[in-house]
C-alpha cells in the first residue's frame, strides 16, 4: 500500500497572454491516484483547449480504475486522442498538447509522458550535500530536439541551456494526426519520505536538476518546498509555469523488488534513471551508501558479463583437452605398427650382421690361401740367386 499526504500545485501564467497549462485534477488530497500535467504547444490555436481536453479525458478514464497498468493507460491515452479528434479544425496549426501522467497503485507506481513535460521520483535522503547533488531516481527524457541532440552528442550541456530551438518537440498529443505513443514506465522502487515532481517546461527555464534535489532535501515542511520552488520561477520565466509536487507519506508493499523488473510499452525513447552518489546522513553523521536502479542493472549486466566469460572459458577447455585426446589416439596405432616392426627389424639386423661376418670370414680365407700359394715362388726365387 502506498500513501501519501497532500498533494501541492501551482500554475502560473508567467509572461504569457494566457495559460495553457493544464492538471488534472484541479484539487487533489491524499486519497487521488492518478495525476496529469498538459502544456497546450504555444502558436498553435486552441492550445489550452488540447491540454484540457487530452488531460480530462485521460485522467476521468484512469480515475475510474482501481488498477493501472500499461494496457490500461494505453486504452486510456486512446480514449484522451479520441477525444482530441473531437476538437480539431482545419487550421494550419492543429492544437496540441504535451503529456505527463503519474499513477499510484496499491504496491507500484505508473509513469507516461509525451513531449518535453516532465516527471521526477526523488529520494531526498540521497542527496549529497557537500556535492550539491543525487536523489534522482527516475526522470524522463524529453522528446524534444534538444534532448535528442544532446543524445547524439552535438551538443553540450551548457550550449543546451541557450540553444535557441530549445521549445521544439518531437513528441505531441494533436487532434486528425498522427497518435505517438508514450513512454510508459512501471515500477516498484518506492519509499516513505520520497516525491514525485510533475512539471512543464517553463518550470526549468530557471530550476536546475541540482536545486530541484536540494530544496526536497533542505527544507522540512511540504509547502515550504514548493513556495521555494514557486519563488526560484516567479519574475524570470518567460512561458506558463505549473507543477504538482506528490509527498510520499507511508509504504508497505510485500516483496518488493526494488524496481526490478520495469515494464515498458515503448522503448524508442527510454527515460533512463539517473545516477546517485553515497550521501552522507544528517542525522546520524555517517555515509550511507545505497545502491541506484541503475547500479542495480550494471551490476546485473557484470554479473551477466562474467557468468558468459565463464562459460566459455570452460568451453575452449573442454576443446583443448578434446583436440589433444584425439591427437594422442590417432598416434597409437602408428606406435603400435612401430612396436610390431621391432622384431622383424631386429631379425634383419641380426641376418645382416651373420652376413657380414660371413663375408669377412670369406675374404680373409681366400686371401690368406693366396699368400701360401705364392710362398713357394719366393722360395724358388731364392734359391736360384743363391745358385747363381
Amino acid at each position: 500500500m502506498i500513501s501519501i499526504r497532500q498533494p501541492l500545485s501551482f500554475s502560473e501564467i508567467g509572461r504569457k497572454d494566457n495559460q495553457e497549462d493544464y492538471l488534472f485534477p484541479q484539487k487533489a488530497s491524499a486519497a487521488t491516484r492518478t495525476f496529469i500535467l498538459c502544456d497546450g504547444m504555444g502558436g498553435h490555436d486552441n492550445g489550452e483547449v488540447a491540454s484540457r481536453t487530452a488531460a480530462e479525458a485521460l485522467g476521468e478514464f484512469l480515475s475510474s480504475c482501481n488498477e493501472v497498468d500499461i494496457p490500461t493507460f494505453e486504452a486510456g491515452l486512446e480514449k484522451a486522442y479520441e477525444a482530441l479528434d473531437g476538437i480539431g479544425s482545419g487550421s494550419f496549426k492543429k492544437p496540441g498538447t504535451t503529456m505527463a501522467c503519474l499513477c499510484l497503485n496499491e504496491n507500484s507506481y505508473l509513469v507516461a509522458h509525451i513531449g518535453d513535460s516532465r516527471i521526477y521520483h526523488i529520494r531526498p535522503s540521497l542527496y549529497n550535500p557537500k556535492l550539491g547533488s543525487g536523489g534522482i531516481l527516475y526522470q524522463s527524457s524529453d522528446h524534444s530536439l534538444v534532448n535528442d541532440l544532446l543524445k547524439a552528442g552535438e551538443l553540450t550541456e551548457e550550449e543546451a541551456r541557450d540553444f535557441p530551438q530549445k521549445n521544439v518537440i518531437t513528441r505531441a498529443m494533436q487532434p486528425l494526426d498522427k497518435r505517438y505513443k508514450a513512454d510508459v514506465y512501471q515500477f516498484d522502487d518506492i519509499r516513505e519520505g520520497d516525491y514525485f515532481f510533475i512539471c512543464c517546461d517553463g518550470i526549468l527555464e530557471q530550476l536546475t536538476n541540482e536545486r530541484l534535489c536540494e530544496i526536497l532535501a533542505i527544507y522540512r515542511n511540504d509547502s515550504d518546498k514548493l513556495r521555494e520552488i514557486r519563488r526560484v520561477c516567479e519574475g524570470r520565466t518567460r512561458d506558463n509555469f505549473s507543477c504538482w509536487l506528490i509527498p510520499v507519506d507511508k509504504v508497505n508493499i510485500p516483496l518488493a523488488s526494488s524496481a526490478r523488473d520495469v515494464l515498458l510499452a515503448n522503448v524508442e525513447n527510454i527515460g533512463e534513471p539517473i545516477s546517485n552518489v553515497p550521501v552522507a546522513s544528517s542525522e546520524v553523521g555517517e555515509t550511507a551508501i545505497e545502491p541506484t536502479v541503475e547500479q542495480r542493472n550494471v551490476a546485473r549486466k557484470i554479473s551477466v558479463v562474467l557468468m558468459i566469460d565463464i562459460l566459455v572459458a570452460i568451453l575452449a577447455t573442454c576443446l583443448i583437452v578434446w583436440f589433444f585426446c584425439f591427437k594422442a589416439s590417432e598416434a597409437q596405432p602408428v606406435y603400435e605398427q612401430l612396436d610390431q616392426l621391432k622384431p622383424e627389424m631386429t631379425q634383419q639386423e641380426s641376418s645382416a650382421e651373420q652376413v657380414g661376418t660371413a663375408a669377412i670370414q670369406s675374404e680373409g680365407n681366400a686371401a690368406e690361401e693366396k699368400i701360401n700359394s705364392k710362398e713357394p715362388e719366393t722360395q724358388d726365387q731364392s734359391d736360384d740367386a743363391t745358385s747363381v
